[in-house]
């Protein structure tokens, strides 16, 4: 049983607020996850935040275009710290996110910490080392351009 962890970091120069504010609201995902996806969200009425025991419903098309179905529920929320998902269906064995922003001097750093496992034993293993550690990598780099194009570029902290 092969447990995989993806760790992204990213400094954002927006406000914690501004950024909180978008990150929290389950109405944003679509905007940060790439076309090739076909994430659809299938969830009726969403909240402008998300709550500890929410359930998000939606479609996405992670592999030759095939259409299937993904439940995740926020488990843990620390308004203006950070918010965890678990997939509740879909395509691992095991998908923990989580997602923390914290101030820095030239914005907000956010960190992701993604720990996942896949199904099917050793065809698993081979799909993550050909597959799908290149998509979740090209998943969180798109999301990373979104953002700089919606808050710019971050900044970093001259060294003295």
């Amino acid at each position: 049983m092969s447990v995989y962890q993806l760790h992204t970091e990213q400094i954002i120069p927006a406000s914690q607020e501004e950024v909180w504010d978008f990150i929290s609201s389950p109405r944003n995902l679509r905007e940060i996850t790439p076309p090739y996806m076909g994430f659809e969200v299938t969830s009726d009425k969403l909240p402008e935040k998300m709550y500890p025991g929410m359930i998000i419903t939606y479609h996405v098309r992670p592999l030759l275009g095939i259409r299937m179905g993904w439940v995740t529920e926020i488990t843990q929320v620390e308004p203006m710290k950070y918010f965890v998902d678990e997939q509740r269906v879909g395509p691992y064995s095991l998908w923990h996110h989580e997602h923390w922003i914290e101030p820095v001097e030239n914005g907000v750093l956010m960190r992701d910490l993604v720990t996942y496992r896949l199904p099917l034993g050793m065809l698993g293993r081979l799909a993550h080392r050909f597959v799908v550690k290149k998509k979740l990598n090209g998943i969180f780099n798109y999301r990373k351009e979104v953002l700089e194009k919606k808050y710019g570029k971050s900044v970093p902290t001259p060294a003295f």
